[in-house]
């Protein structure tokens, strides 16, 4: 057996502190300080990265239990280990919010990637209370999205969330020639958040607040022989990735043209009453006829006394009767025409949308 060499603590350190720069390789810093085998060098990090540095200065042949130094210093080494391992687990805990209930895989293994070149892996593990065979079990994983996951997604964004997992099984068999249970479907578009969007149901009337109902002074005649005649106006929704915005539209009936428009995340009076003022702003709109349903944000007390004082006479559909405002109506059917022909596709026509389905039959 070869003499053993001992080596000063101030080496011992020196070499340490290279090793975490990352600035030399083990053969760089063997040639350094003449050391004879790289395992004396990952000697030193373990005992540096287990809180053991006191065992830089120990005589050669001399061995201390773990956790003891020598007696003279026992408790003041003991002390310090403490405190760098609490420090530690300070800097490790600190990466996730919480409790290590919420310490999901990915996330564990991005944290020991970061630290494992300061702690040691089981060290790792000790602080968040994970097995070390679990780290490596979860490290064997794939964390993205499976094939079939990307698939869904896609159908899902490509229809605007407009469909079900039924539907989206459907396709998957139609056009990628996948056999998926329905239940597995919904559980990835549950997963991912991209479940159907359904149609929300118009904001009903909240007793208590103001209501104005008005007759029909429009009457079904949607012909104006000057600008800022007639007005009419209406509210739609628009599918908008995971949200539902809604749009509210003025139209001149004199050119059909849309003089105001506004877009919200609520269909509130404050929004309807926001395009009226767009609308308005530099037209001259006394005694102007500005039809629209009766939406709760059209029989508001604060939209009616809006356009009241701007000389406009409201007028509106009767209860449940769409062909009373009906270009308005048309408008915003048209608007999104091009998704439900060219987009939507139904169970009824064999998951194609109807131009396909039309083109198919001629």
């Amino acid at each position: 057996m070869g003499k053993r060499v001992h080596y000063p603590e101030e080496v011992k350190k020196k070499v340490v502190q290279l090793k975490l720069e990352g600035t030399h390789t083990n053969q760089e810093l063997m040639d350094m300080f003449g050391i004879k085998n790289k395992s004396q060098i990952k000697t030193w990090m373990r005992w540096f990265r287990n809180g053991e540095s006191h065992r830089f200065a120990q005589p050669l042949g001399k061995q201390y239990a773990y956790g003891k130094g020598p007696e003279d210093e026992n408790e003041l080494i003991k002390l310090k280990k403490k405190i760098a391992y609490y420090e530690m687990r300070e800097e490790l805990l600190g990466k996730v919010p919480g409790n290590r209930k919420e310490v999901v895989p990915e996330v564990f293994i991005q944290i020991v990637e970061v630290f494992k070149h300061k702690y040691t892996v089981k060290t790792i593990c000790e602080c968040f209370g994970v097995a070390k065979a679990t780290y490596y079990r979860w490290r064997g994983k794939s964390w993205g999205p499976s094939e079939l996951e990307k698939i869904i997604i896609t159908i899902c964004e490509e229809l605007k969330f407009r469909v079900g997992h039924r539907m989206v099984r459907d396709l998957l068999r139609k056009e990628h020639h996948m056999k998926v249970n329905r239940n597995t479907v919904q559980k990835i578009m549950q997963k991912y958040h991209i479940q159907c969007r359904v149609k929300p149901k118009r904001q009903s009337y909240i007793a208590g607040e103001s209501k104005i109902v008005v007759p029909n002074y429009l009457e079904r005649n949607f012909h104006a022989s000057k600008p800022n005649e007639k007005w009419v106006t209406d509210i739609t929704y628009l599918p908008y990735g995971e949200k539902m915005l809604y749009l509210s539209t003025i139209m001149d009936l004199y050119k059909n043209e849309i003089i105001a428009y506004s877009i919200s995340e609520k269909q509130d009076k404050t929004f309807v009453i926001d395009t009226l003022r767009k609308a308005c702003k530099g037209r001259d709109v006394y005694k102007l006829i500005l039809h629209s349903d009766q939406g709760s944000q059209y029989t508001s007390y604060e939209f009616q006394e809006e356009a009241k004082k701007r000389g406009i006479i409201t007028s509106m559909s009767r209860r449940g009767n769409c062909f009373d405002n009906a270009v308005i109506e048309y408008f915003h059917s048209m608007l999104k025409s091009y998704y439900y022909n060219y987009c939507r596709p139904f169970k009824k026509l064999n998951c194609h949308t109807p131009i396909e389905f039309r083109a198919m039959a001629a």
